[in-house]
């Protein structure tokens, strides 16, 4: 994947991209992560599919920003169709943050997606994420950023790590962060239903954010939706890629067709 950049509303937003013709899907991470979480899936779908990875605002390579409203994110997304100059409908994929992203930016603009995969992430939002504040600042060491952030969360935060002048520290500002997930808070039952494209949602078994029965309610009052639950935790593309590759690849090959 190679590493891009556009402007909008006076900030700069980078990307990955795989390039060529191939029908585009973009894919949107959660909060804390960044584009280059989809690397290994991106290179499993290529060449059928051109992945784009988004540094969505505030995370990765992209500028951080004064606000981070759903407005914000959803004109970010547009700004990334306008610069890609994107002339079918595309696929979304979100995480977490990326998934409710993806079925709110369908709602508003639903001639602009033909299908969703959408990652373990419901539509009633009320949990907190206050303890990532402690991960604030610069550590003397990786180590002690490391210890801080703890074993549970290091797998997904690793590609967030940044070596500095005086020390290391997270690409993302958990005080920004804890906003963010704030305004994400709440019922959004109105934007999952407010499509019929093809959806395939997918729960991690282990997730501490989702439940089974949530997503199964929302599989059975959305039309042309699946619900799949494999082996993992909420960033099941990262704990269980190949059961994941494989669901997307069905999913891609004969859903979204």
């Amino acid at each position: 994947m190679q590493r891009h950049s556009f402007q909008h509303n006076k900030l700069t937003f980078s990307y990955l991209d795989t390039g060529g013709k191939a029908p585009v899907l973009i894919a949107l991470h959660s909060h804390w992560m960044e584009g280059l979480t989809f690397a290994s899936l991106a290179a499993e779908l290529a060449p059928q599919w051109r992945v784009i990875a988004l540094d969505q605002r505030g995370h990765g390579h992209s500028d951080h920003a004064a606000t981070y409203t759903r407005d914000d994110y959803l004109g970010d997304l547009k700004a990334l169709f306008t610069h890609l100059k994107v002339k079918e409908p595309v696929i979304l994929l979100g995480n977490s943050l990326g998934g409710i992203n993806a079925y709110q930016f369908a709602a508003r603009y639903p001639e602009l997606v033909r299908a969703m995969i959408i990652e373990d992430i419901g539509v009633e939002i009320s949990i907190d994420i206050g303890f990532s504040l402690a991960w604030g600042g610069v550590f003397n060491t990786r180590e002690d950023l490391e210890l801080c952030v703890g074993q549970h969360f290091l797998p997904y935060l690793q590609d967030s790590f940044r070596h500095i002048e005086n020390g290391w520290k997270l690409a993302f500002n958990p005080k920004e962060m804890v906003i963010s997930h704030d305004l994400v808070k709440g019922d959004h039952w109105k934007e999952w239903l407010a499509t019929d494209c093809p959806v395939l949602l997918i729960r991690g078994k282990n997730s501490r954010v989702t439940t089974h029965a949530h997503l199964e309610q929302m599989a059975l009052h959305r039309p042309n939706t699946r619900f799949k639950e494999l082996e993992g935790g909420h960033v099941t593309h990262v704990d269980n890629p190949k059961q994941f590759t494989e669901a997307v690849k069905e999913f891609l090959l004969n859903r979204a067709s």
